[in-house]
């Protein structure tokens, strides 16, 4: 049964985060919604599928490829905007740069090395920017839901299989997937207060 773990991965992997799109569409609303993440997400995912094809994870090469397409199309989507964050251009590619130059000198090896730190790298400034801004409300909470899915099913296959990284990478994940869920939950929860005061105040005057 664990074999079947990455393609519930993957189930929830590949639509993880056409939410996030389809609420930007609908709405135009980023607050809350980094940039920053969106962009080190596509190019991160990118490594990972280089990983997976190079450890024979063959399924796992579904939502990878998925989150760098979509997750690039969220990046492009904030840009147009006007949500990017033009202070962390120079470090993203930076970080890009590292992962091709270990993929070059040490293969599978070096690339799975570098991309341990990768999920912590990564979801640092989706955390950063949700709980700095007073309402996030742009973030769409299907997209974390699904992260917290894929994720468990990879920490768990990381845990079968020892693989460090995939352990490292679905623990992040999870931990991650749980904060932005209880930050948006808590937002929804503020404005839901805020609405009724707002109303009976204007009832007043």
């Amino acid at each position: 049964m664990l074999d079947l773990l990455p393609i519930a991965a993957a189930v929830f992997g590949i639509p993880q985060y056409l939410p996030q799109i389809l609420k930007l569409r609908r709405t135009g609303d980023t607050a809350g919604v980094s940039w920053s993440w969106a962009t080190l997400t596509s190019i991160d995912n990118a490594a990972w599928f280089g990983y997976f094809m190079a450890s024979g994870y063959w399924t796992a090469s579904l939502p990878s490829t998925a989150a760098t397409v979509l997750a690039g199309t969220v990046s492009v989507m904030l840009v147009r905007r006007g949500a990017v964050n033009r202070r962390a251009i120079g470090w993203i590619c930076g970080w890009a740069g590292l992962l091709v130059i270990a993929t070059v000198v040490d293969g599978r090896i070096g690339l799975g090395t570098l991309l341990a730190a990768a999920s912590i790298i990564q979801v640092t400034p989706s955390l950063w920017t949700a709980y700095r801004t007073s309402r996030p409300t742009g973030i769409s909470q299907g997209t974390w839901a699904l992260v917290f899915g894929e994720l468990s099913c990879w920490f768990v296959f990381g845990l079968w299989k020892t693989d460090a990284r995939l352990i490292t990478l679905g623990v992040t994940g999870v931990v991650a997937s749980l904060l932005m869920l209880a930050r948006t939950q808590r937002a929804k929860r503020q404005r839901t207060v805020t609405i009724p005061a707002v109303d009976e105040a204007e009832s007043r005057a």
